[in-house]
C-alpha cells in the first residue's frame, strides 16, 4: 500500500509558490488588520455618497481596495489550509478570514443600496460630470439594470434577515448528506468488507465486478429511500423559497431571478433542453453501444459508469505530461505555449498528493496572485487531460487578470467550464491522432463520449428536472416524493432510451444532487461544454483568426455580459447552433467508435 508523504517531504518544486502571495504568515496578519480597520472607517460613508460624484468615485474605490485585499487574504488562507488538513494554523487562518468576510458584509451592506437610492438621473449625470467615475459605469449600469426588482431601503433589509431562512433547506439537506445519512457496508470484488459511503460509491460504481456495482447500487438507493419523504419536504421548502425571492423581487419565475444575475435570456435554457431532445437518439445509440461492448445481456443503470475499456496502463511522470500537454495544445498559438510553460515553470501548480492535502483538483487564485492549481498527480492519462483543464482555467484567469482592471476581473458561473473543456477538446484531438494502436483510440473516443454524457446529456436532464419541478411549485402543485420520483424517472427513459433498463431505484437520484440546492445552476456545465466544444471545432479548423478571437473572450473577464463575450469568439449561445455543432461532434466520435467496435 502507498505510504503518503507528508507536506514536509514534497520537494518544493512540486509545491505551489504561495510566498509570492506572501512572504511570511506575519505579514499575512499586517494585512488582515489593516482591511479589518479599513472595513470598520468604511461605515463612514453611510448617508454621504449624494454629496458629490468626486466622493462616490472615492467610496467605489475604497470599496473595491476592500475586496481585492481580502480576496489576496482568504486565497492564501485557504490555500495553506488545502496543503494540509491536519495544520491547524492554517485552519484558524480560514476561520478568521470568514469572520472578516461577514464583517465586511455587515460595514458595507448599505453601500449598493444606496448607490441605487441616488437615482438613474442623478447617476447619469454624476458620470457625465466626473470623468473618473466612468471607470465604474458597468459597474452602475449593472446596478440599475436591477433597479425594479430593488426594493424600498426598509424592505431590502427585511429581506436580508430573511436570507438566513431562505438558505434553510440547503444547510439542513447538507447536514443530512454529509454527515447524517448512513450507508452499509458492502463486499468489494476482493469479497472483503467496506464501508459504503458517497465517497466510495464512486468507486464502486466503477468496480469491474458487476455483483459489487449491483450491491452498491441498491445499498445506496435504498438507505436514501429510508428518508424520502424527509427529503422531499427538505427539497419542496427549496422551491417554495425560490419561488417566494422571485415573486418579492417581481420577476415572473424562479427561472428569471436566478438567470438574471449573469444576464442570460431564458430562451437559451429553452434552447439546451429543446437541441437535446432533437438529439436524444444520439444518446441511445451510445447506450446500445455500451450494452453491446459490455456484453451484457440487460443493461441497468448500475452499468453506466463502469468503464468499457480498462485504463491505459502507460503511465506519464509529470514531466512527460507537461510536454504531452504543451504538444497537444500547439493550436492555440506561440503565446498560448508560452504562458503555459510560464505556469509550469513558475511553480503555478501543487503537483503531488501529501497527507491530509485537499483531495480532487481546481484552479484558484486572486487578481494579486498566481492562477494557482491543485492536484493530485498519479501519472495516469486521466491525469494528464486533469492538467490541460485546470490550466485552461488558470489561463483563462490569467488572461483576464492582466487584460482587465480588478472590478472587471471576474467572470461569471456561465463561462467559467469553456476555457477548460477546449483545452480538453484540442488535446483528445492531438491524441487520436498520435494514438498507436486500436486499444487506445478507443479508450480516447470513449473518454471524449463520457464527457458529453456526463456533462451535455445528464446535466441537462438534470436542468429539465429543474424546470419542471420549479414551475410546478409556482402553480402551486403538490409535490410529494411520489410526484417527484415519478418525474425524475420519466426523465431517466426519455434520456438513456430502450436499450436500459430504469430500475426503481433511479428514481431516488434526485435526492442526492446537491447542485439542486442551488436552483438552475447546472444548466451551465451544459452550455459551457457545448459553448468550448464548437470554440475548438473552430480553432482546429481556422487556426490564427479563431485563435485571436477566442483571445478576446479570454481577456473579456467580466467587462460585459458573457453572452457578448462568446459572440466575440464566435459563438452565439442565443441560438441553438452551437449546442447543436457539439452534438454534431458527438456523432462523429461516435460514429468512429462504432465503427472500431464492428
Amino acid at each position: 500500500m502507498k505510504t503518503l508523504k507528508k507536506r514536509s517531504q514534497i520537494a518544493v518544486e512540486d509545491t505551489w509558490n504561495l510566498e509570492a502571495m506572501y512572504e511570511t504568515n506575519d505579514a499575512w496578519e499586517v494585512e488582515y488588520k489593516e482591511v479589518e480597520e479599513q472595513c470598520q472607517q468604511f461605515k463612514e460613508w453611510e448617508g454621504k455618497l449624494k454629496e458629490s460624484p468626486e466622493g462616490l468615485k472615492k467610496a467605489l474605490d475604497e470599496y473595491s481596495d476592500i475586496e481585492r485585499r481580502f480576496e489576496k487574504l482568504i486565497v492564501y488562507a485557504n490555500q495553506r489550509s488545502n496543503e494540509d488538513a491536519g495544520n491547524s494554523l492554517y485552519q484558524k487562518l480560514v476561520m478568521r478570514a470568514d469572520t472578516l468576510g461577514l464583517k465586511i458584509s455587515g460595514n458595507t451592506s448599505f453601500f449598493y443600496p444606496e448607490i441605487l437610492s441616488l437615482g438613474k438621473e442623478w447617476l447619469e449625470n454624476a458620470m457625465k460630470e466626473n470623468e473618473e467615475l466612468r471607470f465604474y459605469e458597468r459597474m452602475i449600469r449593472e446596478l440599475l439594470r436591477h433597479e425594479e426588482h430593488t426594493l424600498s431601503k426598509e424592505m431590502e433589509n427585511v429581506l436580508a434577515e430573511a436570507m438566513p431562512l431562505g438558505q434553510a433547506a440547503k444547510n439542513i439537506y447538507s447536514m443530512f448528506n454529509n454527515a447524517d445519512i448512513r450507508f452499509p457496508k458492502i463486499k468489494n470484488e476482493k469479497g472483503e468488507e467496506v464501508q459504503l459511503t458517497n465517497g466510495t460509491y464512486g468507486m464502486l460504481i466503477e468496480s469491474p465486478d458487476r455483483l459489487v456495482r449491483e450491491a452498491a447500487f441498491k445499498a445506496l438507493y435504498s438507505s436514501y429511500s429510508a428518508f424520502k419523504n424527509t427529503v422531499a419536504s427538505i427539497f419542496t421548502s427549496n422551491l417554495k423559497q425560490a419561488a417566494f425571492f422571485a415573486k418579492v423581487r417581481k420577476y415572473s419565475s424562479s427561472r428569471a431571478y436566478y438567470l438574471d444575475d449573469a444576464n442570460i435570456p431564458e430562451s437559451v435554457y429553452d434552447n439546451l433542453i429543446d437541441t437535446v431532445h432533437k438529439n436524444m437518439s444520439l444518446m441511445h445509440r451510445y447506450v446500445a453501444l455500451r450494452k453491446k461492448m459490455l456484453g451484457v445481456d440487460e443493461l441497468h443503470m448500475y452499468d453506466v459508469y463502469v468503464p468499457l475499456l480498462a485504463d491505459i496502463t502507460k503511465e506519464y511522470t509529470f514531466e512527460e505530461a507537461k510536454e504531452v500537454v504543451l504538444e497537444g495544445l500547439k493550436p492555440m498559438g506561440e503565446e498560448y505555449i508560452e504562458l503555459l510553460k510560464e505556469g509550469f515553470s513558475s511553480r503555478w501548480i501543487d503537483v503531488y498528493e501529501n497527507e491530509g492535502k485537499r483531495t480532487g483538483a481546481y484552479s484558484w487564485g486572486c487578481y494579486d496572485s498566481f492562477p494557482y492549481v491543485l492536484l493530485n498527480y498519479n501519472g495516469s492519462l486521466d491525469n494528464v487531460f486533469t492538467l490541460a483543464h485546470e490550466m485552461g482555467h488558470s489561463l483563462h484567469s490569467y488572461y483576464s487578470r492582466k487584460n482587465q482592471p480588478y472590478i472587471y476581473s471576474g467572470y461569471k458561473i456561465f463561462v467559467a467550464e469553456v476555457a477548460s473543456t477546449c483545452n480538453e477538446a484540442i488535446l483528445i484531438h492531438y491524441m487520436l491522432e498520435k494514438a498507436e494502436s486500436k486499444e487506445e483510440k478507443l479508450y480516447l473516443l470513449n473518454h471524449f463520449l463520457e464527457k458529453f454524457k456526463g456533462t451535455l446529456y445528464r446535466q441537462t436532464m438534470f436542468a429539465e428536472f429543474e424546470k419542471i419541478v420549479h414551475q410546478k411549485a409556482e402553480a402551486g402543485e403538490a409535490l410529494n416524493t411520489e410526484a417527484l420520483c415519478d418525474i425524475y424517472k420519466k426523465l431517466n427513459e426519455q434520456y438513456f432510451g430502450p436499450e436500459m433498463i430504469i430500475d426503481d431505484e433511479i428514481s431516488l437520484e434526485w435526492m442526492r444532487i446537491p447542485h439542486f440546492y442551488t436552483p438552475f445552476y447546472v444548466y451551465q456545465y451544459a452550455t459551457g461544454f457545448s459553448a468550448a466544444i464548437a470554440l475548438s471545432s473552430r480553432i482546429l479548423k481556422e487556426g490564427a483568426p479563431a485563435i485571436e478571437d477566442y483571445k478576446k473572450f479570454l481577456k473579456g473577464g467580466g467587462s460585459m455580459d458573457s453572452i457578448d463575450l462568446l459572440k466575440i469568439a464566435g459563438v452565439d449561445m442565443t441560438t441553438a447552433d452551437p449546442i447543436q455543432k457539439a452534438l454534431n461532434v458527438f456523432e462523429e466520435t461516435l460514429s468512429q467508435m462504432e465503427e472500431l467496435c464492428k
